[in-house]
């Protein structure tokens, strides 16, 4: 559901409006030009006795429109309620039991939606100690809540109030299908990150990290670097981890430090097989689509929601044309109802399961799930 106007009042009346059940859980994702006072939802919410979660992102998407304003509200049925993890410090993060998923016995393999601050430090560290605890007992959707700013501000929310430097995990009692695709390609590479501090590449190949990059892209793109903002060049070039069996996962260029070292958009780890990406509006655009066709879902069972976390890069790139990566999705998905609509959010990075190996933290990516019983 897409709520246009967004108030404390506006949210309250339109959840209290969904008869929650006493096993269901609201999600709330709210545009970052509609921020309402969240202290006094939380109380409002928590007053009503209604168990929800939710975050604050660059954009929000209904269906083939996407707005800086608004916000979507989805419930669904809960294995328990939503598990709010601190990431701040390593040592501190605890992953909980999760003893609801762990007691299934129906064999049936459910799902977990992680939102997560997308300027949080140790964002790979928490999805590590995920998959050590759930592995692939569940299938996994989410995205980094933010602003586009990129600056460190509260951005999720739960009953338990307005926070950062966290993630929420929530065990959705429902199955499950992913597409995760980008559509960039190798321009150059492979090579080896052979010095990098969490999200800062200072050498490839035992070089200086940025005259390896410069020299690369100034040669395709025929612009320089010292001619306009780094990002204006490095938001056509991203950087690509090498994964086997799938799509590189995607690395966004976003900065360059006074050292020459590449700020990238999630954590790069050291002697990572790395390759210098480009592509192109085409390219981005049928890889969405292609995404959205991922997502089978066996005959005969009931479509319930259709969620998309999409990367905030993609429509920065594409500009006007964004419209047309979501109809693309929205082509894929083939929606027969208000159900089926893809909905969901601009992100600070997607987060989602690679087939049976990987829970991954990807930028410049598109992915979406179709949740069914």
């Amino acid at each position: 559901m897409f709520l246009a106007e967004v108030n404390r009042d506006s949210i309250v009346k339109t959840v209290s409006g969904l008869d929650v059940k006493d096993n269901e859980v609201v999600m709330i994702l709210i545009a970052e030009d509609s921020i309402p006072d969240i202290e006094g939802l939380v109380c409002d919410l928590n007053e009503k006795g209604i168990c929800f979660f939710g975050g604050i992102f660059p954009g929000v998407i209904h269906g083939e429109s996407k707005s800086t304003k608004g916000a979507i509200i989805r419930k669904m049925p809960g294995i328990e309620k939503p598990a709010i993890v601190c990431i701040k410090e390593p040592d501190a993060l605890k992953i909980p039991d999760f003893s609801g998923v762990q007691n299934i016995e129906s064999g049936a393999k459910y799902t977990a939606i992680i939102l997560i601050d997308g300027m949080a430090p140790n964002i790979g560290l928490f999805l590590s100690e995920m998959l050590n605890k759930l592995g692939n007992s569940v299938n996994y959707f989410g995205g980094g809540a933010g602003y586009q700013s990129m600056k460190k501000d509260l951005c999720l929310f739960s009953s338990e109030g307005f926070f950062n430097n966290a993630a929420i995990v929530f065990l959705v009692k429902l199955e499950s299908s992913l597409g995760v695709r980008h559509g960039w390609k190798r321009m150059m590479g492979p090579l080896v990150a052979t010095r990098t501090d969490r999200n800062m590449i200072s050498e490839f190949n035992w070089e200086n990290a940025f005259e390896v990059y410069r020299k690369a892209v100034e040669k395709d793109s025929g612009r320089k670097f010292s001619e306009c903002d780094f990002y204006d060049i490095a938001k056509e070039y991203p950087l690509g981890l090498f994964r086997e069996g799938c799509e590189n996962i995607g690395r966004a260029t976003v900065a360059l430090t006074a050292d020459g070292d590449i700020v990238c958009g999630g954590e790069v780890q050291g002697n990572a097989v790395v390759d210098i990406l480009g592509g192109n509006k085409e390219s981005l655009i049928k890889a969405a689509q292609m995404a959205a066709e991922d997502c089978r879902v066996p005959s005969g069972r009931r479509i319930c929601h259709c969620l998309v976390s999409d990367c905030i890069s993609r429509a920065l790139l594409l500009e006007n044309e964004y419209p047309e990566e979501l109809k693309a999705i929205n082509r894929g998905v083939q929606p027969a109802d208000d159900e089926e609509i893809p909905e969901g959010v601009l992100t600070l990075g997607e987060i989602s399961s690679l087939g049976e190996r990987y829970l991954e933290y990807l930028n410049l990516t598109t992915v979406v799930m179709v949740l069914y019983e």
